[in-house]
């Protein structure tokens, strides 16, 4: 059989895409491992590899440029290159990052089929850069691995032309796989400050480049009825320093700063906080794990996970200060009881996504290619 190639670049990737490369190689199908290292320092990316215990990248590369542009035209030059040397069946890609599309259009003008792992997320904000990156990767993908029957009536009304497989998200395997581990070795909790906290992740350009919103978010830690532990993207300490907030910022009495965490870090930090603040798409996956069940308030003005808000287990509040103190109060003040089950799936996506892939190779893919 050829090779089944894995391609990542940043930590999401690398937390959903485990799960995935230990089922396929469990299966004994030959699998490359790729990180293109769009998230290029050693917290963003090898140090998810590393807390996951995935073997070393078979091939890994690092991208260090910001402009988007620069950033998918490199990716795909390198991409281009290692594929002409393998002789592969497809490329396996997941989620929506620069990295994904990228690999996904190298293959395609290659002739290699792609599959999508998360497909069909749809946000409908085309202020986003993802939900561009999410829509061009669906419509030139053989194989579309989506997490819902949502997920699957968003392709279908798109005429997407691969075939469609509703596998659940992979992020609920790797939480299953991974919390007994990370709550036997993470050290984190006796490095949070409080017994009590909220847990705040803030990094997309819609938001920390935008000094509005920016200062939106600095009032809502400042004025959190509960601490803030908030472990701090790269991309929004700069935005923070460019604009001279970031003094500011380190004053906030009920805040606590820490660099990037590693997942099995967040994923302690995660279970026992008392609410969750993001921007992330991940996280709000993540919160619904049976072992975590997190309220999540989505610090956006839309979501591509709408089954964790019809769920119960998220809202989306938008970035006014204003609305999201009074839904962090609110959340506080009449907690509800949280569904046992995620609307994500049940924890075996992995293997359906490994065994729809080595049936799918086995008799050959079709490529529509540009």
């Amino acid at each position: 059989m050829k090779p089944v190639i894995v391609i990542t670049g940043t930590r999401p990737e690398i937390i959903k895409m485990a799960p995935v490369i230990r089922a396929l190689r469990n299966r004994k199908i030959p699998t490359l491992f790729v990180h293109c290292g769009q998230h290029y320092s050693h917290y963003m990316s090898q140090q998810f590899i590393d807390d996951l215990e995935l073997p070393a990248p078979d091939y890994a590369f690092k991208v260090k440029v910001s402009s988007p542009g620069k950033q998918i035209s490199r990716i795909i030059a390198q991409i281009d290159r290692l594929m002409q040397k393998i002789d592969s069946s497809i490329v396996l890609v997941e989620g929506d990052t620069n990295t994904v599309l990228s690999a996904a259009l190298a293959a395609n003008k290659l002739r290699i089929p792609v599959g999508h792992i998360e497909a069909g997320l749809r946000s409908f904000d085309l202020r986003m850069p993802e939900e561009h990156n999410r829509r061009l990767t669906d419509h030139i993908s053989s194989l579309l691995f989506t997490p819902t029957q949502t997920t699957k009536k968003n392709l279908k009304k798109e005429n997407t032309w691969g075939k469609i497989f509703v596998t659940g998200n992979t992020v609920i395997d790797a939480v299953n796989e991974h919390l007994t581990i990370a709550e036997r070795k993470s050290q984190i909790l006796s490095k949070i400050n409080f017994k009590k906290y909220i847990l705040a992740t803030a990094h997309r350009a819609e938001n920390v480049d935008n000094i509005t919103v920016l200062k939106n978010f600095i009032n809502v830690f400042a004025e959190c009825p509960l601490p803030v532990v908030y472990p701090i993207h790269p991309r929004t300490e700069k935005r923070l320093r460019q604009n001279g907030l970031y003094s500011q910022f380190k004053k906030i009495s009920n805040l606590q700063i820490m660099p990037p965490l590693g997942y099995l870090d967040f994923l302690v930090a995660m279970k026992n906080s008392e609410v969750i603040l993001t921007d992330s798409g991940g996280i709000q996956e993540e919160s619904t794990a049976p072992a975590v069940r997190k309220p999540v308030l989505v610090m956006r003005i839309s979501t591509e996970r709408s089954e964790a808000v019809d769920a119960g287990f998220a809202k989306v509040v938008g970035t006014r200060k204003e609305k999201i103190l009074s839904a962090i109060n609110s959340v506080l003040e009449f907690r509800h009881e949280l569904p046992v089950r995620s609307p994500f799936g049940d924890g075996h996506a992995a293997e359906r996504i490994a065994e729809i892939t080595k049936k799918e190779t086995s008799v050959g893919l079709k490529c529509y290619c540009a």
